[in-house]
């Protein structure tokens, strides 16, 4: 069965998914701190719910309170938000995003930090990718 996508989440659930990934693992009231515009308490221990009930999250029991994590990998999780960024942003085009990102550094690229950039693209065309 293939892993729950993160692109079907409403707002509210990214915006929690976001605090637990960054967090790694998070009671209720800790996710409620991190929220912008937070709804109630018992708003976000029922939208827990539901990301768990869906795939997106697990629990640990830690004496009378759960602590929520992160069901999917962290890379899972990295690479869905990438591939949202570039076909909202860049029309699909990883060639487009990485220009973008290059200009976006605003000449902060060291030389080393081009060269390892520049090896890592030579690898993955040699992988085919």
């Amino acid at each position: 069965m293939a892993a729950p996508s993160l692109l079907d989440l409403g707002r509210r659930e990214r915006q929690i998914m976001e605090v637990l990934i960054r967090l790694e693992h998070a009671t209720v009231g800790e996710v409620l701190d991190e929220l912008p515009d937070p709804p109630s308490y018992s708003t976000v221990r029922a939208m827990l719910g539901k990301l768990e009930a869906k795939g997106h999250v697990r629990h640990v029991e830690d004496g009378p309170r759960y602590v929520y994590s992160p069901a999917g990998s962290t890379e899972t999780a990295k690479r869905t938000a990438v591939k949202q960024l570039i076909d909202t942003f860049f029309q699909g085009s990883a060639e487009q995003a990485v220009v973008g990102l290059v200009r976006l550094s605003d000449g902060k690229l060291d030389e080393d930090a081009l060269r390892r950039l520049t090896a890592r693209i030579r690898q993955a065309y040699q992988e085919g990718r």
